[in-house]
């Protein structure tokens, strides 16, 4: 594209260094701009599942991935207490032939590395928390709590879901708390007791546990859960959970979870928070990217995929434009309708409860799937219960 357009990303998350690692590689000039001072290895898995894994073989990160990931050979669903099978997934090589890419489980932090090898060095900027943003002539202009500004043609929020630009266009409101916490951890698997099945939901009558293993070695393992809890609030990834609450919470589950519970030595919790979809997601030479404009539960392990989907289409879209606006709308056109289907059944909590068809889901490719025609306005989307 002439003359180099200048575009700041606000957030060095996945969908931010995605969108970064795309928009470089055609000629923008990106800055991406991240709060934290650093990046730390907090204990978290994390699911590649063939739509991601699409996004990844375009950025050329695949090969990256799947040598040190963990490809499981199905996704079990099991009765909370007894272990019976209520549903099991075919993934591994089956999957593979079916969607064109694996199914890979993974360290959250490995694969954000893997994203950051991609984008240019000395192209993101830490320790930089944004307290302003607004149109300025032609472009955006920011402004920063260590006292330093920056402007650019264009600005992609992908800044979490008290994202500050959703803020700026939309006006602020807190997110929807759903009354439930998360716990996680990443831990040694030799700690565990016992046999462990590769990848595995345990549903109890209102609660359930994740557990799946992280590394191709199968010596890390994962752990993610819901649990009513209505007075945690605490959002923060950070905050560490009291483990004795933990397990007391999975009392009566099957032995291969309150073993996994009791080898665990140190555990994060957060609440589970979601939004409606909005009525927009872009403005003021602003667009909205993952989290910001579509945060979700967790229940389909789909977050981070829809963050690095919207980033390949919003590439696409300014493929084929100079005009930043109406690229802009054109990628919330094609985005809205899918985001908020995945909000939805995510919100529902049902995904592969029992038998459950994934290729909506999983074979949806970023990179070929037919984008909204110029000018097309974005499909009304359903409003999550």
């Amino acid at each position: 594209m002439p003359g180099q357009p200048t575009i700041a990303v606000l957030g060095a998350g996945m969908g931010g260094l995605t969108a970064a690692a795309l928009l470089q590689r055609r000629g923008y000039a990106v800055t991406v701009y991240e709060q934290a001072g650093a990046f730390l290895r907090l204990g978290a898995g994390i699911q590649m599942s063939p739509n991601a894994m699409k996004v990844l073989r375009g950025l050329g990160l695949e090969a990256r991935i799947r040598a040190t990931a963990f490809r499981p050979r199905s996704w079990t669903n099991r009765e909370w207490d007894s272990g019976a099978m209520k549903y099991e997934l075919p993934l591994g090589d089956q999957a593979e032939a079916a969607f064109g890419t694996p199914y890979l489980l993974m360290h959250r932090a490995d694969l954000h590395a893997a994203l950051l090898s991609g984008v240019a060095a000395g192209s993101v900027a830490l320790d930089k928390k944004l307290v302003g943003a607004r149109h300025a002539g032609t472009g955006v202009a920011l402004q920063f709590a260590d006292g330093t500004t920056a402007q650019a043609d264009a600005l992609i929020a992908a800044d979490g879901v008290h994202s500050r630009i959703r803020a700026h266009l939309l006006g602020e409101a807190a997110p929807k708390f759903t009354g439930r916490a998360a716990y996680r951890a990443v831990f040694p698997a030799a700690l565990v007791a016992g046999t462990l099945d590769e990848c595995t939901k345990w549903w109890g009558p209102d609660r359930h546990i994740v557990i799946y293993f992280v590394t191709a070695a199968k010596d890390e393992v994962y752990f993610v859960t819901s649990l009513p809890e209505p007075d945690w609030t605490l959002e923060s990834w950070s905050a560490t959970g009291d483990l004795d609450t933990l397990r007391r919470g999975f009392t009566g589950f099957h032995d291969q979870v309150r073993a996994v519970l009791a080898a665990c030595p140190k555990v994060h919790k957060w609440a589970i928070v979601e939004r409606d979809p909005l009525p927009r997601w872009s403005g003021e030479r602003m667009v909205l990217l993952g989290d910001a404009c579509h945060p979700m539960t967790p229940y389909m392990a789909q977050g981070a995929a829809m963050a690095m989907e919207d980033a390949v289409i919003l590439a696409r879209c300014l493929d084929d434009t100079d005009d930043l606006d109406a690229a802009f709308g054109r990628y919330e056109a094609t985005r809205t309708a899918r985001t908020a289907q995945v909000q939805l059944t995510s919100h529902q909590n049902s995904w592969m409860r029992q038998a459950t068809d994934p290729s909506w889901v999983y074979a949806y490719d970023p990179w070929t799937v037919p984008l909204a025609p110029p000018g097309a306005q974005a499909t009304p989307i359903p409003i999550v219960a």
